[in-house]
């Protein structure tokens, strides 16, 4: 039952079929799982953006990656060095990339 529910979440996020979202959560509340359960907080908490994200193909995940990216470097690097330095090493980075 769990993995024709997992299934259907994936099917659901990209039929950009917004719509049926509510029903899909209906579903697997019955599961009365709760690792699912929490899930379903999360997207509760959040029901517009998950939404919109079932609606639109475009996201900034591209944008948090990089962000993401310069944060690890940043506390990897944390007081041994100059923002220079940082540059330095995001740049390169970036290049060998």
């Amino acid at each position: 039952m769990m993995q024709m529910m997992l299934h259907q979440f994936h099917t659901l996020v990209f039929s950009k079929k917004p719509d049926e979202l509510e029903a899909w959560i209906y579903e697997a509340e019955k599961l009365n799982i709760t690792e699912v359960n929490s899930f379903l907080v999360g997207v509760g908490k959040d029901l517009p953006a998950v939404k919109n994200g079932i609606m639109y193909s475009y996201n900034n995940g591209l944008a948090e990656g990089s962000v993401n990216k310069l944060k690890l470097v940043k506390r990897i690097m944390y007081g041994r060095s100059s923002f220079a330095l940082l540059k330095s090493k995001l740049l390169w980075l970036e290049a060998m990339h």
